[in-house]
């Protein structure tokens, strides 16, 4: 557990020791994503989410996506293997600007997690690889072209603590969850962005039902750009869940 603990605040370092660069650019935006949930057995399961981003000020779109994935649970060993595809779209990374084109992205990903229980709280461990594939377009980034291209690997790694707050009954609660996500890029395209991004989050959770919860909370997105700079993103972020449960305990 030290050990894990330990990561994790190296991991946020990282977001800490990008704040020392000298070209930032701050914005602030809310994201909003909704998932199901669907519990077949107790080895498998499916989750479908799907989520929108927005800057606040100036309004306008930033990025969409949708993602579906097959998760494979090792019994109560805490261990899980799954494998999805996400259809993302990116539109610029600045909200001033005339040119409004939405990027589709294409992103298959296989991931590994481990939950840990113990006695006052969980420790959630995932590590996600995925490829990128990008739409073509005109040299000004103003029409699409025809086809994808591959772009590079991205390599994830995630850890959540989720301490509980108040119970209310076996299915609902109220809970904290504090946790810190790093990514790296991987191929031949990447040339100063090896490092991809930096993300720290809190959330409050709480069961409105037993099969619905609602997390409200803070994510500080610290991103290198290609050329060398970085974004420093305040999020407010809102999400759903709804869990289907195939069959019943």
């Amino acid at each position: 557990m030290k050990k894990s603990l330990l990561f994790f605040f190296v991991l946020g370092s990282v977001g800490v020791l990008a704040q020392a660069q000298k070209s930032v650019t701050k914005q602030t935006l809310a994201w909003y994503s909704a998932l199901i949930h669907l519990q077949i057995n107790e080895r498998w399961s499916w989750q479908t989410d799907m989520g929108e981003r927005i800057y606040i000020d100036p309004f306008a779109q930033h990025q969409m996506l949708i993602r579906t994935h097959a998760h494979y649970h090792f019994g109560k060993s805490g261990w899980e293997v799954s494998a999805g595809f996400c259809v993302f779209g990116q539109s610029p990374n600045e909200p001033i600007t005339k040119q409004r084109l939405m990027v589709p992205e294409l992103r298959p990903h296989i991931e590994v997690a481990y939950k840990n229980r113990l006695k006052h709280f969980t420790l959630d461990h995932r590590f996600r690889a995925e490829a990128r594939f990008f739409h073509g377009t005109n040299s000004f980034r103003t029409e699409l072209a025809d086809g994808f291209s591959f772009g590079n690997f991205r390599f994830r790694y995630r850890i959540t603590t989720t301490i509980p707050i108040l119970h209310i009954d076996e299915h609902r609660s109220y809970k904290m969850k504090i946790g810190d996500e790093v990514m790296v890029n991987a191929g031949a395209k990447i040339a100063k962005n090896i490092f991809d991004q930096n993300r720290l989050f809190v959330a409050l959770s709480i069961d409105v039902l037993p099969q619905l919860s609602i997390d409200a909370g803070y994510l500080n997105w610290y991103q290198m750009r290609e050329n060398g700079a970085f974004f420093n993103r305040h999020i407010i972020t809102l999400a759903t869940q709804y869990t289907i449960r195939l069959k019943k305990k």
